[in-house]
């Protein structure tokens, strides 16, 4: 397991060095910087993927705890820390800002634990912002409660939820309930925690009951000269159990953890910048793909060879594609647009291969009235007709190939041999069944699968 989690790690520090030299190689050369709004954006996501790869390389966890007021998120990771470190307090709002602890459980685990403000807080929305941009950055969210999820809980819930991370339910203060409360409370955590009523319901590392700062407690003292008197007395913290589950988690697929929370990063950051470089070329492309229709169209109009019919069309939307790719300043070979070419012919429900087999029938008309046109002259008017129908349907192919691969060349920028996307769906396809990772497997698997080549 722990040879595997190494692999991870490796592939995704490999994933993230190649992505930093390809676009870190695009700046130098100017193609992004030609552009001073686009360089603007494009310089934020340069920075995130390096801030990435460095935490890699630090190979420190990030757990951040996070929960309505009053749920005693500060006084869970005091618990874990065996010491007072954060604020807690009877009032709300507390915890004003982010603020982080260093932790180390075992010799070999570093952890860097990560309170943050209530996501309720009246007026706080900078502040529930703020605790948003760290859900991205955490490798594990501790989601504290201290009783039946409430509708605004549930909603903070599935927010965080979407930001496609590990999740530890944490029922805290157990001690104000009785044991029968207790169990129908968890039990009904068990499911709502899934963020979804057709989801599998929590696994047992997936809920931890706590009491992190226990209520005081009267307790009656008999004194050995008979007098009795009543002191009170508070209860150590009950978080063992939590302890456990965090270590054997992060002993189990902490490097996976990082692995898999750098190129979700990772793939967030290029997507951006596949987004914004189209967004912003997009008059180009469109000046492109209109000049490669009219060309296409033109030339296999004109030709009166059926079989050059099929060659040149290919020939001209694999130029179309590698045309686009060095217009946004994305990777592109011959291979690969070749690969693009038959996912699009694949996606397009049959409409391109539609263009070539009518591409060829109308050539074979086309090349047989060119043949005859010396004998009969109303040939020329067959031809002609031929000739213009197949110019219409291979512009109108050569269009689709552009608009699509537009679309592609946004969302498959992160695939690859060495891609985020494809290095995500490795790690999910070798997931064990009782890891706290395999319910990422659809949440992430989904998304990173829709357009694989």
């Amino acid at each position: 397991m722990r040879n595997l989690q190494e692999t991870h790690l490796n592939r995704a520090r490999a994933s993230l060095r190649q992505a930093l030299s390809w676009y870190g190689y695009l700046r130098k050369s100017g193609k992004l910087g030609s552009n001073p709004a686009l360089a603007s954006v494009v310089k934020p996501q340069l920075e995130i993927l390096t801030a990435t790869l460095n935490k890699l390389d630090a190979n420190i966890i990030r757990i951040a705890a996070f929960g309505l007021v009053s749920r005693g998120k500060s006084a869970v990771l005091n618990s874990l820390l065996g010491e007072k470190i954060l604020q807690t307090g009877p009032l709300h709002g507390v915890t004003q800002w982010p603020r982080s602890v260093r932790w180390k459980p075992g010799d070999k685990v570093l952890v860097e634990l990560i309170d943050t403000p209530g996501l309720d807080e009246i007026e706080g929305e900078s502040r529930a912002q703020m605790a948003r941009d760290v859900a991205r950055q955490a490798d594990l969210i501790l989601f504290i409660v201290s009783g039946d999820i409430t509708r605004t809980e549930y909603q903070a819930l599935l927010e965080l939820r979407q930001a496609q991370k590990p999740l530890i339910l944490v029922f805290n203060k157990i001690d104000l309930y009785p044991e029968t409360d207790r169990a129908a409370i968890y039990q009904n955590l068990q499911q709502l925690g899934a963020g979804h009523p057709q989801a599998e319901p929590l696994l047992p590392d997936e809920i931890v009951m706590v009491a992190a700062e226990p209520a005081p407690m009267e307790v009656r003292v008999e004194w050995p000269d008979g007098r009795v008197s009543y002191e009170w007395e508070t209860p150590p913290p009950q978080v063992d159990e939590l302890k456990q589950i965090l270590l054997k988690i992060l002993n189990r697929e902490g490097r996976s953890l990082l692995a898999l929370n750098a190129l979700v990063q990772a793939r967030e950051a290029e997507a951006t910048i596949a987004e914004k470089t189209i967004d912003f070329r997009q008059q180009e492309a469109e000046n492109i793909i209109w000049q490669f229709t009219k060309y296409k169209a033109l030339v296999i109009g004109l030709n009166p060879i059926a079989f050059l019919d099929i060659v040149g069309g290919v020939i001209t939307d694999l130029a179309l594609i590698r045309s686009l790719a060095r217009l946004y300043g994305l990777p592109m070979t011959s291979y690969e647009a070749s690969k693009v070419l038959k996912t699009i012919l694949l996606s397009s429900g049959g409409l391109l291969l539609g263009e070539l087999g009518s591409s060829f029938v109308l050539g074979l008309g086309k090349s047989t009235a060119a043949i005859t046109s010396g004998d009969n002259p109303l040939n020329l008017t067959a031809y002609a007709g031929s000739a213009i129908a197949q110019a219409g349907i291979a512009g109108y192919g050569a269009y689709t190939v552009g608009k699509a691969a537009q679309v592609y060349l946004e969302k498959g920028c992160t695939w690859g041999q060495l891609g985020a996307s494809t290095i995500i769906q490795e790690i999910l396809s070798q997931v064990d069944q009782n890891t706290i990772l395999y319910r990422l497997r659809q949440e992430l698997g989904g998304n990173v699968g829709e357009f694989k080549s």
